[in-house]
């Protein structure tokens, strides 16, 4: 894929590469009064705010702007391609991406990107660049702000993060909430990273330790076989049947009810017992945006246990099915998929692996 390079500004102590891979952030309107994607490189002419921040920036776009619907796996490894070939290059990187699976890259990067140790911050907007009251120029001028920010020579941070609306996300653990206002995206089982106002105040304790030692290396062998089981009262044997039983996939999220409930009729069970002993993976997680998963604290979930369902605790479904996605490709032994499900690889739960 041939991408699009273009200096924006070459004066600054940092360095910062923003990646455009398409979005409503770079959309104006055309003649005709339709929506249609800008030229990105002349996104200076947009926000001409950017040759004063002191950062050299540099902007690569994706041939052609993908809407975020459209994302896949592809689309990761070509965001971890890009940073990968240029992390020497550069202090720090800023992804621009459409809102509505935002949270699904940022969580695969997360994973993606071992031994990460500079800053990639993703955001994006709520309304086009174009528009006059445009989220669009605060997103990315304090994205790029963060992205620079450095203490005694090393990144204040140093993980995937999403910055939106003032506030900055750890990415594996990010999820859009809204759809109609510029508060979009929150974290309700971690906290808030850092918050603008006059000045942007981190949370160094919430902050992933800075590893000067770390050293790059780009996982991006994944498998899409993967399927999100949402369950609901009234839902039926043929519905569970249907899911559980396609011979391809070998990954399922099981959205539950609250802390990892379930119903526990037989031919539930029975149908979740079949597709674990046909090979499956399965894993829990809460439909509820906050709280965890506690399977087996109510008599709903103890089967769940007994048959090899897997608990997820507090991640997000976003960060679980890419995990999954993450796992089943760079895994070939089923045992190691399924213990490493259960701890934290990126920060997305809190439980962390055993010693």
């Amino acid at each position: 894929m041939k991408y699009k390079i273009v200096n924006i500004n070459d004066t600054g102590d940092r360095s910062v590469l923003i990646i455009y891979t398409g979005g409503t952030f770079g959309m104006i309107q055309d003649a005709s009064g339709a929506l249609a994607p800008f030229n990105f490189g002349k996104v200076v002419d947009r926000v001409p705010e950017l040759r004063q921040l002191g950062i050299k920036l540099t902007v690569i776009s994706f041939p052609k702007p993908i809407d975020s619907s459209n994302i896949g796996i592809q689309d990761w490894k070509d965001m971890a391609y890009i940073i990968e070939e240029n992390y020497s290059q550069y202090d720090a990187f800023v992804i621009l991406h459409g809102t509505d699976t935002m949270a699904y890259s940022a969580s695969m990067l997360s994973y993606m990107l071992h031994g990460l140790n500079k800053p990639v911050i993703f955001t994006g907007a709520q309304m086009p660049i174009g528009s006059i009251r445009s989220d669009a120029r605060e997103n990315l001028i304090t994205a790029l702000e963060i992205a620079a920010a450095h203490h005694e020579g090393r990144p204040i941070v140093s993980e995937v993060c999403v910055y939106f609306n003032h506030l900055l996300l750890r990415g594996s653990r990010s999820q859009k909430l809204r759809s109609s206002t510029f508060a979009a995206f929150e974290s309700e089982n971690y906290p808030v990273l850092a918050e603008a106002g006059i000045e942007i105040e981190f949370n160094y304790s919430a902050l992933k330790p800075h590893d000067p030692d770390a050293i790059l290396e780009v996982k991006n062998k994944l498998d899409a076989n993967v399927t999100i089981l949402k369950i609901f009262p009234g839902i039926t044997e043929h519905a569970v049947k249907g899911i559980l039983s396609d011979p391809y996939i070998k990954g399922v999220v099981l959205e539950s009810f609250g802390s990892g409930n379930t119903m526990k009729f037989d031919w539930f069970i029975e149908c979740l017992s079949e597709a674990i002993e046909s090979g499956k993976i399965i894993l829990n997680v809460s439909q509820c945006i906050g709280g965890e998963v506690e399977q087996g604290r109510y008599e709903t979930s103890k089967k769940l246990n007994d048959i090899g369902v897997l608990s997820g605790g507090d991640i997000t479904t976003e960060a679980a099915i890419t995990k999954m996605m993450f796992l089943l490709g760079s895994e070939s032994k089923k045992d190691s998929i399924e213990e490493q499900l259960t701890y934290s690889l990126a920060g997305e739960m809190d439980l962390l692996p055993k010693e």
